[in-house]
C-alpha cells in the first residue's frame, strides 16, 4: 500500500452533480478539495456516450428553472458556468405533450399564464380548478425556503403539512374530470409517480421547474460536468477518475482518516462527503460504524423504479428535430405504467430529440425513457460491466435487450407512423447499466422514493453518526438539477455560513 502526501480537507466520493456542486463550493471557499470517480467518465447522470457519432444523454434531458431570475439560473451563475452553457429554449408555446392512446394530445406551455390559458382552452368548463392548482403550485414552493434562495432557520429545505400532502388525492380533490387530472399528472414519470405514494411537494417542484423556463442542453448535459470540472481545477482541486472507494479508516475518536481504494492507495481527509446512495455509502464507510437502527432504515427504504432507455440514431435529415417531448400513455390512468404488466409494456414512455448545434432542422436522435422492475434484469445481476470494468454479458442478456427494444419500436411506430424506415441504429441501457455507471444497488432512477405517507422516514439528514462523514446527492432531498444543486448546499452549510453562502449566491 502507498498512501498519498497529501491530507485533504474534503474528500468527496463521487462526481455526480452533488459531489461537483459540494466541490465547487468548498474549493471556491478555500479548502482543499478531492474528488473520486470509480468511472472513466465523471457526472453521475450528467454523462453521455457516443454510438457511431452520435451522442446520446444517460439522464439530463431537459431541465427548468433557467429563465432569468429563476433559482437554477441564479445557481449556474453562481457556479460562473451559465455564460459558457449551450442552450436551448423549448417551445414556448408547447415544451411537453400530454399524450394518451386514443391520440388525443394536451399542450404544456411555459410560464403560468400560458399554462393555465392552453389547459381551459381544454377543459373550459374546469377553470376554477386548473387556476386553484396553478395557485397551489406555487404556493407549495414558497414552503421551500432554499428554491426561493432563502435560508429560514434550520429549516431551510421543508416546512409543514405539505410534505404529507398526496399528489393524485389532492389533483381529484380540484375536480371530477378524470382526464384533467390525468393531463396535471401526466408528466409523472420525471419523478416516477407512484399514485398512493408521491407527495405533492415533489410534483409541485418539478412542475414549477419546468414552468419557469423549460430548456435542452445542446449537444449533452455532460458540459454541466465539464465546466464545472474546469472550475473546481481553478480553485486547486483536484479530480480523479477510476479511483474506487471500498472502505476507510478511523482514529481512535471514530473519526474517518482515509479512505481506501481498490487499488490498494490511501486518501487523507479531514472531512469526506458522500455522493453515492446511502446504502452504498454505509457499505463503504464500514456497517459496524453505523447503529442498527439507522442501517435498517436506509437498506428497507424504497428505491424509485428503474428504467430501460432506448436511442435512436436516424439516417440523415430523416426525422425533423422536435423542440417539446411527448409523455405517450396507452392508458387513461397515467399512474398505471409503473405497475406494468409485460403484455402490455410499454405502457409510458418518455420520448425526446436532443438539439444538435450542427443541424437545427433534423433530429440526430431520439430517446425513448420507459419503466423497467430491476427483477427483469436479476438473473444477470452478478454481471458488472463499464468502461473501465469491462465486464462480458451473456448472448442471452444482448436476446432480452432486443426484444425489449423490438416492443418499444413497435409502440413508437404508433405514435409516429413510418419512423422505422428512418432509424440507423437502435443502442439501449437496462437497470444493470444505470448499476453499473451510477453505483445504487439496483439502477434506481431517482434514488430513494419519497412517500407521503411516510415522509419523515424517505428524509436522510446530510449528517450522519460518524461525526466527519456527509452526505449529498438525489438521496438526500430531491432529484434532479435543481434538486441535488440544493441538497448541495445544504450538505455545506455545515462547514460554511449558510447565510452568507447564500447571499453570494444572490449576488453572483
Amino acid at each position: 500500500m502507498h498512501s498519498s502526501p497529501d491530507e485533504y480537507d474534503f474528500v468527496i466520493i463521487g462526481s455526480g452533480l452533488g459531489g461537483l456542486t459540494c466541490a465547487y463550493i468548498l474549493a471556491s471557499e478555500g479548502h482543499s478539495v478531492i474528488v473520486l470517480e470509480k468511472n472513466h467518465q465523471i457526472g453521475g447522470h450528467l454523462q453521455v456516450y457516443s454510438r457511431d457519432k452520435v451522442i446520446f444523454d444517460t439522464g439530463v434531458h431537459y431541465a427548468g428553472s433557467l429563465n432569468e431570475g429563476e433559482n437554477l439560473h441564479q445557481f449556474f451563475k453562481y457556479f460562473g458556468i451559465l455564460d459558457k452553457l449551450k442552450l436551448k429554449k423549448m417551445d414556448e408555446d408547447k415544451f411537453d405533450v400530454i399524450r394518451f392512446d386514443d391520440g388525443t394530445e394536451y399542450i404544456y406551455a411555459q410560464g403560468y399564464d400560458r399554462f393555465k390559458a392552453k389547459l381551459i382552452e381544454y377543459f373550459p368548463e374546469e377553470e376554477a380548478a386548473i387556476s386553484t392548482y396553478c395557485d397551489k403550485i406555487q404556493e407549495v414552493c414558497t414552503k421551500f425556503p432554499l428554491y426561493n434562495l432563502r435560508t429560514s432557520g434550520d429549516n431551510y429545505q421543508m416546512q409543514g403539512e405539505v410534505l404529507e400532502t398526496n399528489t393524485f388525492e389532492y389533483i381529484a380533490s380540484l375536480t371530477a374530470n378524470t382526464r384533467l387530472q390525468n393531463v396535471l399528472a401526466g408528466s409523472n414519470l420525471l419523478y416516477a409517480g407512484v399514485k398512493e405514494k408521491t407527495p405533492l411537494y415533489v410534483h409541485a417542484l418539478i412542475m414549477n421547474s419546468y414552468l419557469s423556463g423549460a430548456y435542452k442542453f445542446v449537444d449533452g448535459g455532460s458540459q454541466i460536468a465539464i465546466l464545472l470540472s474546469r472550475a473546481i481545477r481553478g480553485f486547486g482541486g483536484k479530480i480523479q477518475k477510476r479511483k474506487k472507494a471500498v472502505s476507510a479508516n478511523y482514529n481512535e475518536q471514530g473519526q474517518i482518516t482515509e479512505v481506501v481504494l481498490d487499488s490498494g492507495e490511501l486518501v487523507k481527509g479531514k472531512q469526506f462527503i458522500s455522493n453515492v446512495h446511502p446504502a452504498v455509502t454505509i457499505d463503504i464507510f464500514g456497517e459496524d460504524r453505523f447503529l442498527n437502527v439507522y442501517k435498517n432504515r436506509i437498506r428497507g427504504l424504497e428505491n424509485s423504479i428503474s428504467t430501460f432507455l432506448v436511442h435512436l440514431s436516424f439516417h440523415e435529415n430523416t426525422f425533423e428535430y422536435l423542440n417539446y417531448n411527448i409523455y405517450q400513455h396507452h392508458s387513461d390512468d397515467v399512474w398505471a405504467g409503473i405497475d406494468y404488466v409485460q403484455e402490455s409494456w410499454p405502457q409510458t414512455y418518455f420520448i425526446c430529440t436532443p438539439y444538435i448545434s450542427k443541424n437545427e432542422k433534423y433530429a440526430e436522435s431520439m430517446s425513448i425513457m420507459t419503466y423497467m422492475n430491476t427483477a427483469e434484469t436479476e438473473q444477470w445481476s452478478h454481471t458488472f460491466s463499464t468502461i473501465a470494468e469491462p465486464g462480458i454479458r451473456d448472448p442471452e442478456y444482448l436476446h432480452f435487450k432486443k426484444a425489449k427494444e423490438a416492443q418499444v419500436l413497435e409502440r413508437i411506430e404508433q405514435v409516429f407512423p413510418g419512423i422505422s424506415k428512418k432509424i440507423k441504429a437502435v443502442h439501449s441501457a437496462t437497470p444493470l447499466t444505470f448499476r453499473d455507471y451510477i453505483g445504487n444497488k439496483d439502477g434506481s432512477l431517482y434514488g430513494i422514493l419519497k412517500d407521503s405517507n411516510s415522509t419523515t422516514r424517505t428524509q436522510i439528514n446530510t449528517k450522519t453518526r460518524i461525526p466527519n462523514l456527509h452526505l449529498t446527492g438525489q438521496n438526500v432531498s430531491m432529484h434532479g438539477i435543481l434538486g441535488v444543486t440544493v441538497s448541495a448546499f445544504v450538505t455545506c452549510f455545515s462547514f460554511i455560513n449558510k447565510d452568507k453562502l447564500i447571499q453570494k449566491v444572490k449576488n453572483a
